[in-house]
C-alpha cells in the first residue's frame, strides 16, 4: 500500500486542511480533513497519522507513506528515536514540539510493524510533478477553499 500525504494551513496558526491520496492494489483512496487553529507542521503530521490509520484498516502488506515535508521525514527517520531516548527532549533539552502527534505516529507505525508489515517513509519534492503528490496538493487547496466558503 502506498499513500501520498499533504496538507496546508491558512495562516500559521490557522485553519488546517489535509489530503491523502493512495493506491491499494487497483483501488484508489481519497480523503481530506479539517482542524481549526493549528500549525502547518501539525497538519503535515496529522496527514501522515491519517494515512497510517487507513493502512491499519486496509493494508495487507507493506506500507509506504510519501510526504513532501522535510519536517515529517526528518522526524520519523532520524529524530524520533533520539527524542524517545532523551525523554522527549531535543538536543538543546527543550520539549519536543508536537510530541502528542509524534507519539501517535510512532504508535501506529509500531502497530503495523507488529503485524509483520514494513513501514517506510519517503519524501518527494513538493510541486515537482509527482502525480499523486500534486493530487494531494489540489485536494488540500480545494478543501481550504471550501472551508473559506463556510463548508467543511
Amino acid at each position: 500500500m502506498t499513500i501520498h500525504t499533504d496538507g496546508g494551513c491558512l495562516g500559521n496558526p490557522g485553519s488546517r486542511r489535509l489530503g491523502l491520496r493512495g493506491r491499494h492494489g487497483r483501488r484508489q483512496v481519497r480523503d481530506a480533513g479539517y482542524a481549526a487553529d493549528t500549525t502547518n507542521n501539525r497538519m503535515e503530521l496529522q496527514a501522515v497519522i491519517e494515512a497510517l490509520k487507513l493502512a491499519q484498516e486496509r493494508a495487507d502488506g507493506d506500507v509506504t507513506v510519501i510526504t513532501d515535508s522535510r519536517y515529517v521525514e526528518g522526524g520519523i527517520s532520524e529524530w524520533i528515536s533520539r527524542w524517545e531516548a532523551n525523554g522527549w527532549k531535543t538536543k538543546s533539552r527543550s520539549p519536543v514540539k508536537n510530541r502528542d502527534l509524534w507519539q501517535e505516529l510512532q504508535s501506529l507505525k509500531r502497530a503495523l510493524q507488529g503485524r509483520g508489515f514494513r513501514v517506510a517513509f519517503r519524501r518527494v519534492r513538493g510541486h515537482a510533478g509527482v502525480e499523486l503528490n500534486e493530487a494531494c496538493d489540489r485536494l488540500v487547496t480545494e478543501t481550504i477553499a471550501a472551508g473559506r466558503r463556510g463548508r467543511r
